[in-house]
């Protein structure tokens, strides 16, 4: 009890429990502490989506989430989730339960060597000994979780952002003797001590410009904005007056500059070849043209991180690599503006051209708002009528939830091809999008789209706001302060309860990850659309080399891993609504309709 409520005094908001025999005390404690409103607690039975949970409230949230597991094979569940936070600087704390060291190599029932299982991905790692009833082990807890949030949100001690490693995962492997647990009860919550100071978006807050590096103008530059570049690089872009490559989930993907069909753009003659400097910031995964610009000779490339334990550097050519940067103050030049037009202009014939063609046919409606050409009306109710039933497309799936997705929602990438389709054609838009970029994988899509739903529709426990909400006469008292447009500046804003979270991804994502769809009994269901375009197997890898020279059969089997599922009795088996839209009219009444809880929409495509 007194590690999980030091955990909730710095501000931890969610913790995800895997049952299990050696951790019931943790998981007892947890449940102790939701029951008197002061942490949001998850249960999972799978290990591995219940780290991708973690991970999901931790990126919405910005705030650490604690794990916690039994013993042995479960603790090894949790890897590929530590190596995403890893990659992706996301604060993620791992409590695995241990029998006491006395018991380790001794083939003792359910042990291994836990210690140092993460070795490499985590900022901090503690073989913690087993509680004994001592004075000033209560005290201890506290400091072990002040270390652990600080580390995981990338601080040192005094509370100052280390640039080096940055945030991340924290393994905190805590032996247990028997008796393993005692019944606990608490009065009150453990308030949180500073909450204002427990979130990721201030540890990684530049210092300012005075430390950042300049950047002159001069050089036919491009910015690329890859995965968790931020705003900051479109505003890069704009002060430099520089075309902006920002990938679909940068954060970055809208402004003024915003090249979208770069691909087509780096390989055309008088635009990828007159490139002389590349400004990078986050990392960039989704093509192969990004990587081949930053190699080749007479390029000059600046790598910005301003956190992060590896720096972006295809084929080991970067040669610059800086924590912040700053456009040096100068008016654009003819050629820059020019430079910049020349991109956009392109950008949007070539994405334009993707559109299918509009249709021709007139209204025999005239200006009286009356049909004055029957023959007319009909072959335009017609063409209306084609445009509804047409065959959903990857392009018109993407465009369709582009458009349906605003900035009170969130929209989630699974590794597939969905995502580089939605990366050549959406246009930009100031939406908060994320996808699992750090290794990539199709790993927990579900599990981390389910923690981003529930961490921006469900209130923090803990927080001020949350406290006074559940004070008695609050609701009166909020209506009073709403007439007067009063807020209170000292208190963290509320999460936003509205909004839907939806989640684009590919058949074979959706099965590695079915487990995620069980949700805990009792627990908050979000609105969450699970959008899967089901291409009946993995068609990402159509697009690799050998596809073209393979045995047809041993590639499919191998590669592209038929699948008939029926995923309608999938979405009914786990309690979730169901929806299918094989048409444009099917797709859009799907986006648009009213959601109440979990959802999966299956979408058939074409191989």
């Amino acid at each position: 009890m007194a590690l999980l409520s030091a955990f909730a005094r710095e501000g931890v908001r969610d913790v995800v429990v895997a049952p299990g025999s050696r951790s019931q005390a943790l998981a007892l404690a947890a449940a102790e502490l939701e029951r008197v409103g002061a942490i949001r607690l998850h249960v999972r039975i799978d290990e591995r989506g219940a780290a991708f949970l973690a991970l999901g409230t931790a990126i919405e949230s910005g705030r650490p989430a604690v794990v916690v597991t039994t013993s042995g094979t479960a603790v090894a569940n949790l890897h590929p989730a530590v190596l995403e936070a890893h990659h992706s600087g996301v604060p993620l704390i791992i409590c695995s339960a241990d029998r006491p060291a006395e018991l380790r190599g001794i083939r003792s029932n359910q042990t291994t060597m836990q210690p140092g299982i993460f070795a490499g991905a985590v900022r901090l790692e503690r073989d913690v000994v087993a509680p004994e009833g001592k004075a000033g082990e209560a005290d201890a807890a506290a400091r072990l979780a002040r270390e652990a949030v600080a580390a995981a949100l990338g601080r040192d001690g005094d509370g100052d952002s280390v640039p080096h490693p940055g945030p991340g995962p924290v393994h905190l492997n805590l032996q247990f003797r028997e008796p393993l647990s005692a019944v606990l009860t608490l009065d009150t919550p453990p308030y949180p001590d500073h909450p204002h100071g427990s979130r990721l978006d201030a540890a990684a807050a530049p210092r300012g410009a005075d430390g950042a590096a300049v950047i002159e103008p001069g050089p036919r530059t491009i910015v690329v904005a890859g995965a968790g570049a931020g705003p900051r690089a479109e505003e890069f872009a704009r002060a430099g007056g520089w075309p902006l490559i920002a990938e679909v989930t940068s954060g970055a993907h809208f402004g003024p500059n915003l090249v979208v069909a770069y691909r087509e753009l780096l390989r055309e003659p008088g635009f990828g070849d007159a490139v002389e400097r590349v400004i990078v910031f986050g990392h960039p995964t989704l093509s192969r043209e990004v990587p081949a610009l930053v190699q080749r000779d007479g390029v000059d490339t600046v790598v910005v991180a301003p956190t992060g334990i590896e720096w972006y550097n295809p084929g080991r050519r970067v040669r610059r690599f800086e924590r912040a940067v700053r456009v040096a103050a100068h008016d654009p030049s003819t050629d820059e503006r020019a430079w910049t037009g020349r991109w956009v202009r392109a950008s949007r014939m070539i994405v334009d051209e993707g559109l299918p063609a509009a249709a021709s046919v007139r209204s025999g409606v005239d200006e009286t708002g009356h049909v004055s050409d029957f023959a007319a009306q009909r072959e335009y109710t017609r063409a209306q009528l084609a445009v509804v039933r047409a065959p959903v497309t990857r392009r018109m799936l993407v465009d369709a939830l582009w458009a349906a997705t605003w900035p009170h929602d969130r929209l989630v990438f699974g590794a597939s091809r969905l995502i580089r389709d939605a990366d050549r054609a959406v246009p930009g838009r100031r939406i908060p999008v994320h996808a699992n970029r750090g290794l990539a994988g199709i790993d927990g899509t579900v599990a981390t789209s389910l923690g981003i739903a529930i961490a921006s529709q469900s209130p923090a426990p803990g927080d001020a706001a949350a406290r006074r909400a559940d004070a008695p006469g609050a609701a009166d008292a909020a209506g009073a302060a709403d007439a007067e447009g009063a807020t209170d500046a000292a208190s963290p804003a509320a999460p936003a309860r509205t909004g839907v979270t939806r989640a684009l991804i590919g058949d074979l994502t959706l099965l590695h990850d079915v487990g995620s769809l069980l949700l805990g009994a009792g627990e908050f269901r979000p609105r969450l659309q699970v959008i899967v375009g089901n291409d009946g197997g993995g068609t990402i890898f159509d697009a690799l080399e050998v596809a073209g020279s393979a045995s047809p059969d041993a590639f499919d089997r191998v590669q592209f891993t038929p699948q008939q599922v029926d995923l309608a009795a999938l979405a009914a088996a786990y309690g979730w609504g169901y929806a299918r839209a094989s048409t444009r009219g099917e797709l859009d009444e799907a986006l648009t309709g009213r959601i109440d809880g979990p959802q999966l929409v299956e979408v058939p495509l074409p191989r």
